[in-house]
């Protein structure tokens, strides 16, 4: 079940919110893990238990870390992170790893495909920072049952994040209040989040889908291409995180923020302040820092980003493709790093494109532009497994195809895509924000029928289009 289906909108969240309203306080909580694990039961049913069994057992090591000192403290929480992690790799690294031993010893191993269990990147993470907490002392062990599976199971959040860190929701378990203030608020992110997803990354989704499917592409084909799955990943994803914090909002929860506005970053590293913050945050908080971050050796810095990044990058899937790309990142964070402070503003690179009144700086549009060029490269890596096609697709936006720099199939393209491209980049900035709190703030009944307007909108693509696919589904 996702949320931007028809069963959700109007069968299983009214039913949820109302059973919700309606108990009293002391089993809200209940209402909402029950509610949970039928959420996640009705697309993984057998998965089920794998979810509550890693609920209860990373609830029972939390007590345990609670209780004991020293070494075993040190052997409990090697324990539990080793199990974590052997169930996270089983179901989704397997695979991998027999297909790496079998290239470097010339075996035929086969392995069973299994399916990979919704969400379980997002819940073993979530397990993982508990337990890392508890064991530093940051957080004390959550000693009611429920309330941690809750936590862990939470269904605005549990199939595809923001990743919640324990320490940020503990207090909400014990104490979250339903205001009508709060839920309206909920209500209006939710249908701005449905709107990206629908609205915009399904329409953009179909123009990537319709190009890649084609072998040969002009160099213009292949850019229109990855500019429509660049916006496309970015709405469906913070489209459904909007929807996530909505949700929470409605239910008396505050969830961080996972995105703001990345793709107006002016460098990498301030893309990656901005793009899926829960995560990147994740990996600087319980990988980055405890390698010894920054405050190590050059060499030993140089080592703890490209494993971050190699990292990141499996973590999205287990497949060559998102190795590189993880790579990719580091490689170019280090640049950013190492190379030599403003190299982009160095007089003789400035006076070389600007008059000598304005060599001062690189204007900032011109850095965005730089910073979207990698990232748009690095996205045809992410969004082709296939690593032969990603090359492939690399060299046609470079024109290492046949079809030449500009063809009949693009001018196409660009006319017929022209506008909504427009708008999904005009979209991916604070601009319409701006002016959409501006208007809740001057004229909030305008707001309300703007609200009303889109939501009805996406319902009506919904009934009539069967194109709703959610990318992070499969991570």
């Amino acid at each position: 079940m996702v949320f931007s289906s028809l069963y959700f909108l109007f069968s299983f969240l009214p039913l949820v919110l109302c059973s919700y309203y309606l108990m009293p306080e002391r089993i809200k909580n209940v209402i909402l893990l029950l509610a949970s694990i039928f959420f996640y039961a009705w697309g993984e049913p057998v998965y089920v238990v794998l979810m509550l069994f890693s609920a209860a057992f990373n609830y029972v090591v939390g007590l345990d870390l609670d209780r004991t000192q020293g070494n075993e403290k040190k052997i409990l929480l090697f324990f539990a992170v080793s199990v974590n992690l052997l169930i996270l790799g089983f179901f989704k690294y397997s695979g991998f790893c027999i297909e790496i031993i079998n290239s470097i010893f010339g075996l035929s191993l086969t392995c069973r495909e299994l399916a990979l269990p919704i969400g379980i990147s997002f819940y073993t993470f979530q397990s993982l920072s508990y337990i890392a907490d508890v064991y530093r002392g940051k957080v004390e062990a959550q000693r009611n049952l429920l309330k941690f599976a809750l936590y862990l199971t939470m269904f605005p959040q549990l199939i595809a994040g923001p990743i919640v860190q324990y320490s940020d929701i503990a207090a909400q378990l014990d104490n979250h209040r339903v205001t009508c203030t709060g839920a309206g608020a909920g209500l209006d992110r939710f249908i701005r989040g449905l709107s990206k997803k629908v609205l915009l990354a399904n329409n953009l989704g179909m123009i990537y889908t319709g190009i890649q499917a084609v072998s040969e592409r002009s160099v213009l084909t292949a850019w229109i291409g990855i500019a429509a799955y660049t916006l496309q990943i970015y709405f469906d994803f913070s489209g459904y995180s909007d929807m996530a914090i909505g949700l929470g909002k409605m239910f008396g929860f505050t969830f961080s923020e996972n995105f703001r506005y990345p793709y107006i970053s002016c460098s990498i590293t301030e893309f990656w302040r901005r793009w899926h913050i829960s995560l990147s945050s994740w990996f600087r908080d319980y990988v980055y820092i405890p390698l010894g971050g920054n405050r190590v050796p050059v060499w030993k810095h140089i080592r703890n980003i490209l494993i971050v990044w190699m990292l990141t990058g499996l973590w999205h899937g287990a497949s060559w493709n998102f190795v590189i790309w993880g790579l990719y990142y580091g490689v170019l964070l280090l640049l950013e790093k190492y190379f030599p402070k403003n190299f982009f503003m160095e007089k003789h690179f400035t006076e070389k494109f600007f008059t000598k009144g304005d060599a001062d700086r690189i204007p900032r549009w011109i850095r965005q532009l730089i910073t979207m060029f990698f990232v748009m490269v690095g996205w045809v890596f992410f969004s082709n497994t296939d690593l032969s096609e990603a090359v492939l697709y690399l060299g046609q936006m470079f024109g290492r195809g046949t079809c030449g720099i500009v063809d009949a199939a693009a001018l196409y393209d660009l006319r017929s895509n022209f506008i909504l491209l427009l708008a999904g980049w005009i979209a991916s900035g604070p601009a319409p924000a701006i002016w959409f709190e501006k208007l809740e703030e001057n004229r909030p009944k305008a707001a309300s029928v703007v609200d009303a307007a889109l939501f009805l909108l996406c319902l009506a693509y919904l009934v009539y289009s069967s194109y709703n696919p959610f990318l992070y589904f499969r991570f």
